[in-house]
């Protein structure tokens, strides 16, 4: 009998090792190590990804401990990097304390320019966010019901996002922020915002001067109320990306190329936005500066000079010419 018990006893104190070894004991990480668990998974499936990973010693453990205490696991990417107990990674996973991913959009990108950073940063293929920008529209059918992609509504700013995000998830978070700048600036009370935005893309792609912008949104407002070419550059640019033929530079071809946003060949406004203009750049298009400038060039020198006449406009040119010869 007493050799019973003490099997009894063995047995138990060896649970109670293997317990404590597999549930309490820190493991460390090999490497710093990203799991991503999805929506969905079973406790018993996220016990085993954990162990396969090298996160805990035992799936068995894990599941142990869940059940003993309870409680809802949360879905997620997880980096480890620090040693920890399988207790102590239940307890991090309880607290959904995921991983979050960066993602920066400067002023002025376009929604390819978007994707690619979406893609750098992990969150999934550039054109699953490409696919998405181009056909949601619904996100902003109530404020731009001319709206034939999400261009123009992708707000800038520096985003956290995870793994489980989805693209339109990412999408929508970017059109939300827009909606909140677009009611500061007052966007809201336009009566046609698919102007203003477009107009304001433009603006964005031509200067990054503070000052400038209502000076270059009062020279489109000027061209167009006169029926003037926009002849604006940035558009040739987006003319020829949409095409899948834009080469780093303006070509004479470009300015040729039969594509409505060319602004060189078809007068107006072009379809839509060609960029995601910040807050600024809405105010300027919100509030032109009166003038009677109708051109503008770069001084070559981070600014712009403007003029009345297409005589001062070549002066301006000339010397803008004579700036990038003298810098070379």
């Amino acid at each position: 009998m007493r050799t019973f018990f003490l099997i009894i006893f063995l047995a138990v104190l060896g649970v109670a090792g293997w317990f404590v070894w597999a549930a309490l004991l820190p493991v460390v990480p090999p490497q710093t190590t990203f799991v991503l668990l999805r929506p969905g998974w079973t406790v018993r499936h996220i016990a085993r990804e954990l162990q396969q990973d090298g996160i805990i010693r035992s799936a068995d453990a894990f599941l142990i401990l869940h059940y003993a205490r309870r409680g809802s696991l949360k879905a997620g990417e997880y980096k480890f990097e620090a040693p920890a107990s399988a207790l102590e990674v239940r307890q991090r996973i309880l607290r959904g304390d995921v991983y979050a991913r960066t993602v920066a959009v400067p002023e002025g990108y376009n929604l390819f320019e978007i994707a690619a950073v979406v893609e750098q940063a992990g969150l999934g293929p550039a054109s699953d966010f490409i696919a998405e920008a181009k056909s949601d529209v619904a996100l902003i059918k109530d404020l731009d019901p001319k709206a034939t992609s999400l261009e123009g509504y992708l707000f800038p700013d520096t985003y956290q996002f995870t793994r489980i995000d989805t693209a339109y998830d990412i999408a929508a978070a970017m059109v939300h922020r827009f909606r909140q700048a677009a009611q500061k600036v007052g966007l809201h009370r336009s009566d046609d915002v698919h102007r203003i935005v477009t107009i304001a893309s433009i603006v964005e792609k031509e200067t990054a001067v503070p000052d400038e912008r209502p000076l270059v949104a009062g020279v489109y407002n000027n061209r167009l109320a006169k029926g003037m070419f926009l002849a604006a550059d940035p558009t040739v640019v987006y003319a020829a990306l949409l095409a899948g033929r834009y080469r780093g530079t303006i070509y004479q071809s470009d300015l040729q190329y039969d594509s409505p946003y060319n602004t060189y060949k078809f007068a107006g406004l072009p379809p839509g936005p060609i960029a995601n203009p910040g807050a600024a750049a809405l105010e300027a298009a919100l509030h032109p500066a009166v003038t009677d400038y109708f051109y503008f060039v770069s001084d070559n020198n981070g600014h712009h000079r403007f003029s009345q006449t297409a005589a001062e406009h070549e002066r301006n040119v000339a010397a803008y010419r004579r700036a990038v010869a003298n810098s070379k």
